[in-house]
């Protein structure tokens, strides 16, 4: 985006993308929170930090139990906001005349890229050009140079997929979600509110955490050694 298209649309705010404004808005709903939350912080947490901690405390579990203490606390930052920020977005389209900035893949893939470079980025940072092993499977010698080439154009595919299904699936589940709200609305007004809110809440929750899950399991692939 060049600068007189973004003095543009500082000027004309109706032709931005509304998935883009939903999005901001989130990003300033999360650091407005974790002001509050700074401020109120209290050796017996209550209120909103109760809820932020409780979240956190999910979420640093998640990383410990999938990829060690070490590195668990190295990701929890960006696996916490990455898992904070998804889901206030998926609950946003459960609030009338809002959308969930997450049913745009624009906005999915956003989130998946960096995953994918900074899986790389540690897995590089670490083993340097050993890396490369990673991707050869677990038979190397000379006589398996065609299985090791074979797997590793596999591997690279699997590894190129990976940015493509994260944001697939966000995208895809938050989509289906939206679309299915609106039938079930108009078909049943009286009904469909309570049980979809409803499963709207299960699915917004599962699809982040999926996000991050497959998230820190990609970053822990990337810094274990290779077998």
């Amino acid at each position: 985006m060049n600068e007189a298209t973004l003095m543009d649309l500082i000027i004309n705010p109706d032709k931005v993308p509304p998935y883009v404004s939903f999005a901001i808005l989130a990003s300033l709903l999360l650091i407005i929170l974790a002001l509050v939350v700074r401020g109120a912080m209290a050796l017996v947490p209550g209120g909103v930090q109760n809820v932020v901690e409780a979240v956190a405390e999910f979420v640093l579990k998640t990383c410990h139990d999938s990829i060690g203490e070490q590195w668990g606390d190295r990701f929890f930052p960006l696996i916490g906001t990455l898992f904070m920020y998804i889901l206030l977005c998926n609950y946003m389209g459960l609030i009338p005349g809002f959308i969930s900035p997450t049913q745009n893949i624009n906005m999915t893939a956003s989130m998946a890229v960096p995953i994918f470079l900074a899986t790389h980025y540690y897995g590089l940072k670490l083993h340097g050009p050993m890396y490369v092993k990673h991707f050869l499977g677990p038979i190397r010698s000379m006589a398996a140079l065609p299985l090791m080439g074979f797997m590793f154009i596999i591997e690279i595919i699997g590894h190129i997929a990976r940015p493509i299904t994260l944001s697939v699936r966000l995208f895809g589940n938050m989509f289906a979600k939206h679309l299915m709200l609106g039938v079930l609305g108009l078909l049943l007004p009286a009904v469909v509110p309570v049980l979809v809110l409803g499963l709207g809440v299960i699915v917004g929750v599962l699809q982040a955490y999926v996000f991050a899950l497959l998230s820190i399991l990609y970053l822990s692939g990337a810094v274990e050694e290779a077998h």
